[in-house]
């Protein structure tokens, strides 16, 4: 029962009930019931010699309800033209209440009648499309959860899921939605993330991991410390965003909607000047209807709300229309290395022996003792892995004095130990094994390895070396990127030229600039837009920040729980997932591609209409239902958009062959 108010206030009524009155006229007309004359079409004129004089001809009740199904229809548009004429604005509204309204003075009932009602239907079904097309939105406010469990005065209680308050403790059951963005603080479960992220694959979650509301256990039992609720969570971030980047306006459709402005009001001179230079006023009333540009007015905002839903329903947030259509346009993506091509959690990954009394273990255990007291992100993978082969330090570390650019000096139980590279050595006067550390260190630079020499007392004992690990999918993102009309891949990184080009050689990047300072990535960036390129940065918006600003697009990944980037990145992939970038950029180009496609359609529409009009043939009646048609010809054509197609760019091109990377490779 509820349905039916629904209905009845929505846009359906109007038109039916029109249709309705249509029929009613078209069966007292064939029944020839209330007049003699049961033609179609009966005029307040008819033809009296060479001249049209007004003869006051029956009026019959098939008439009465053809004109009803007009005033009906027409009723709601005409509001809509006076309340634009209000405002200066002559739009397509104007268009048909004029043609209808001269319809009935000329005693064309049929044809007014015919043209509001067809108007009226379309408009029923573009809003029922655009509803449509805003689905991902739809299922995105759908998934927010209505309820929630938490632990209350020593009990379950369940509450609103607006009513949580932050810390506290939230029960996630098997099969329930997570109200709250929090930290699971006990248990253990996996949770399917496709709302937030786009992947389908559930997520194991234990003590320590994040969870995000909108999210569904698929097994486990969580207990979770609200860290974000209502308005605060990354749900609610992205239905927030994706409901303004729908509404924002790409380039091509502010152009159209500039040129609706002038195309409208000169369709109106046209058929006053045909009206008056031919004499036919039929003509003049066709000519307006004809002209409508109702499919080019839709053309452009339908694609985009449907590219940037299916963008979101995919875990890939794009600004808006304008961000979109410069996306389609991308010809060069600049990378950082650390964290995007790499996985950013360094690894020890060799401890060479130099001196021949010691064990690995010994020189694992002096690097980890000089590390213990220094903070640099290179230390942690030395100290986790002497902690874990039971040679870590104990106690508290003596003094470490950083020597920039070097490495680091420490005081290990009286002994001094010295942890960097070559030059570090010079410094403090070791001459002893010095050639061959320094051949160890470039050997294992030239994999891709970060090196440190170890020397105790004067003494060189060995190098240990540190890498981060490449991405498994980054080779692919970077072939799929290929693939999708990306002409240039760049990596800008603050790291060694060798590691670079280690990454470089693994992943298939093709331009490597290295030993970047924050500034120096902006500068690349701008000089590779001064080669004309469209760029599109991806950084993680901390030593990137510069550059990102710069770029024709920033790229933020995994922005899932970071308010920060979802807000200010022009695109926000949502999970970790590097092929998302190539999926958003290859969805942009199509979106594009059917944006064009549509207004195609719609000036094709419009010429031929209007030869079919002076050509003859083409009447009132039958301009407004192919021009209706036109419209949801073009509304079906952008709900392409909408289907779950694969990645076209995941396909290899013929006779090309992309192994697969089995390994990670350590750089």
């Amino acid at each position: 029962m509820k349905k039916l108010p629904r209905w009845i206030h929505g846009n359906w009524p109007v038109p039916v009930l029109s249709g309705v009155l249509i029929a009613i006229s078209f069966a007292i007309q064939w029944l020839g019931a209330g007049a003699a004359d049961i033609s179609v079409g009966p005029r307040w004129w008819v033809d009296a010699g060479d001249h049209a004089t007004h003869t006051g001809g029956a009026f019959t009740l098939g008439d009465a309800f053809m004109l009803a199904a007009a005033v009906v229809a027409g009723y709601g548009i005409a509001v809509k033209a006076v309340r634009a004429l209000i405002v200066r604005v002559i739009g397509i509204d104007l268009l048909v209440s004029v043609a209808a309204i001269g319809a009935i003075v000329i005693g064309n009932f049929w044809e007014a009648a015919a043209v509001t009602f067809l108007f009226a239907i379309g408009h029923a079904l573009e809003a029922a499309t655009l509803n449509k097309t805003r689905s991902a939105l739809a299922e995105l406010v759908a998934v927010a959860p209505d309820s929630a469990i938490v632990v209350r005065d020593g009990g379950q209680q369940e509450i609103p899921a607006s009513q949580v308050r932050m810390g506290e403790i939230v029960l996630v059951k098997n099969g329930a939605k997570v109200p709250v963005d929090g930290q699971v603080v006990a248990g253990t479960g996996a949770l399917d993330e496709a709302s937030i992220t786009g992947e389908s694959i559930p997520v194991e979650k234990t003590e320590g991991s994040q969870v995000f509301a909108g999210t569904v256990s698929r097994g486990g039992f969580l207990q979770v410390s609200a860290t974000g609720i209502g308005a605060d969570t990354t749900l609610a971030r992205i239905i927030h965003r994706v409901e303004e980047a729908q509404d924002a306006k790409a380039k091509t459709q502010a152009f159209m909607d500039r040129f609706s402005r002038w195309y409208t009001p000169a369709v109106m001179v046209l058929a006053l000047v045909a009206g008056l230079v031919t004499g036919d006023v039929v003509l003049a009333l066709t000519l307006l209807v004809i002209g409508c540009p109702g499919a080019m007015v839709i053309s452009i905002p339908v694609a985009i709300v449907a590219g940037i839903g299916r963008a979101a329903r995919n875990g890939i947030l794009i600004k808006g229309g304008e961000f979109l259509e410069t996306s389609a346009k991308i010809s060069a993506v600049a990378v950082d290395k650390t964290g995007t091509l790499t996985e950013g959690r360094p690894r020890l990954t060799d401890v060479v022996v130099l001196d021949p009394a010691l064990e690995r273990t010994e020189v694992l255990r002096w690097a980890a003792a000089a590390e213990a007291g220094s903070e640099h992100p290179l230390a942690r993978p030395i100290l986790e892995t002497a902690e874990a082969e039971g040679v870590g330090p104990r106690g508290v570390p003596g003094t470490v004095t950083p020597v920039p650019g070097k490495g680091i000096v420490s005081e290990v139980g009286g002994r001094l130990v010295l942890i960097g590279n070559p030059p570090l050595l010079e410094q403090y006067g070791i001459a002893e094994a010095a050639a061959e550390a320094a051949q160890a260190a470039e050997d294992l630079a030239a994999e891709g390895k970060t090196p440190m020499i170890v020397a105790v007392d004067q003494r060189v004992i060995g190098v240990v070396a540190v890498a981060d690990q490449t991405r498994r999918d980054a080779p692919e993102m970077v072939a799929r990127l290929h693939r999708a009309g990306v002409e240039k891949v760049v990596m800008l990184t603050g790291d060694t030229r060798l590691v670079a080009e280690a990454v470089g050689k693994a992943t298939g990047i093709d331009e490597i600039h290295a030993s970047l300072l924050p500034e120096d990535k902006l500068d690349a960036v701008t000089r590779l837009q001064r080669q004309g390129h469209t760029i599109a940065m991806v950084g993680d918006g901390v030593n990137d920040a510069p550059a990102l600003a710069t770029a024709d697009i920033g790229v933020a990944m995994g922005a899932a729980g970071s308010a920060v980037a979802v807000e200010t990145a022009d695109i926000a992939l949502m999970g970790d997932n590097l092929l998302k970038l190539p999926e958003g950029i290859g969805l942009a180009k199509r979106t594009v591609s059917v944006m064009r496609q549509n207004i195609s359609i719609a000036l094709i529409t419009v010429v031929l209409l209007l030869a079919g009009v002076f050509a003859g043939g083409v009447t009132m009646s039958i301009g407004m239902l192919v021009h209706e048609a036109s419209v949801l010809v073009v509304i079906a054509n952008a709900m392409r958009l909408l289907r779950n197609t694969s990645d076209s760019t995941a396909m290899p091109r013929a006779g090309r062959t992309i192994a697969p990377t089995t390994e990670p490779v350590p750089v």
